[in-house]
C-alpha cells in the first residue's frame, strides 16, 4: 500500500486510488453529526449557487454550509458540528458547501474511492482501508479556505497514516498543537462568535463515531453512511 500526503485544493486534484479528504474544522465533523442524526444523505457541491439549484429542484432539501466561517445567507444552517449535533434530520437530504471541504471532494473525482475524512470517523476509514488494502492511498488535508495547511488536517493525515503503519500516533499531542495553531485558538477568540468553542471540543472527539462516510459518484454527488 502507497500512502500519499496531499494537500489543500491542488492536492485533491492530484488524488488518487483511494483517497480520504480531511476538513476536521469544520466539514466532515459536522457531516458526520448529520448522518448520525438521521440524515438519509450529503449531497456535497462546490458553489452556493448549485445549493439554490438544488433547493429550487428539492423543496425539502436541507442547505448547510459557510463562506468564511460564516452561515451562507438563505441556508438552513452553517459549519457548526454543535449546531446540528442537536437536529434532528431523520430522513433528509442534506446540501453542504463550505470554502474548504467540499472543494475538495468535487476537485478529487480521480479518485477512485472517495471518503471523508476527521478525527471523529479516524478509526473507522483506518479499518476500512486495512481490510480494503487499496493500492494508493491519498490523503488529502484540505487546510484554510483549501489554499494553506493546516495544524488540524495535516495532524489528522499524520494520524491516520501512522496507524496504517502500524504505529502508536500521539493523539494528544496533536490535541495541545492544535489548540496553540491559529486555526484551532479562533474558537477560543471572543472577537470571532462565528467559532463556537464547543465545536472545537467536538471536533476533537477522537472516534466518536464508528462508521465513516464514503462518496458515491453521480449527478448530483452523494455522500452515505458506511460501517467497516
Amino acid at each position: 500500500m502507497e500512502i500519499r500526503r496531499l494537500s489543500t485544493v491542488s492536492g485533491a486534484a492530484e488524488a488518487r486510488g483511494l483517497a480520504v479528504i480531511i476538513d476536521v474544522f469544520r466539514a466532515f465533523t459536522t457531516a458526520a453529526h448529520v448522518i448520525a442524526n438521521g440524515a438519509s444523505r450529503i449531497v456535497p457541491v462546490g458553489t452556493v449557487g448549485e445549493a439554490f439549484e438544488l433547493r429550487q429542484l428539492h423543496p425539502d432539501w436541507v442547505l448547510m454550509g459557510e463562506r468564511g466561517g460564516i452561515k451562507v445567507e438563505g441556508f438552513d444552517y452553517g459549519n457548526s458540528p454543535y449546531e446540528v449535533s442537536r437536529v434532528d434530520f431523520k430522513g433528509r437530504t442534506v446540501v453542504q458547501t463550505t470554502g474548504a471541504g467540499t472543494q475538495g471532494v468535487v476537485n478529487a473525482l480521480g479518485a477512485d474511492e472517495l471518503l471523508l475524512g476527521s478525527f471523529v470517523m479516524a478509526g473507522a476509514i483506518v479499518e476500512h482501508i486495512r481490510k480494503d488494502q487499496p493500492g494508493i492511498v491519498s490523503l488529502v488535508a484540505m487546510g484554510n479556505f483549501g489554499v494553506e495547511p493546516n495544524e488540524e488536517d495535516e495532524s489528522c493525515a499524520e494520524y491516520i497514516e501512522d496507524c496504517l503503519r502500524g504505529s502508536s500516533p500521539d493523539f494528544e499531542a496533536m490535541r495541545r498543537r492544535i489548540r496553540v495553531a491559529p486555526s484551532g485558538a479562533k474558537f477560543f477568540d471572543p472577537s470571532k462568535p462565528q467559532f463556537r468553542e464547543e465545536d472545537f471540543h467536538l471536533a476533537l472527539e477522537l472516534d466518536r463515531f464508528d462508521f465513516f462516510l464514503r462518496v458515491v459518484k453521480g449527478d448530483p454527488l452523494t455522500v452515505v453512511r458506511v460501517h467497516p
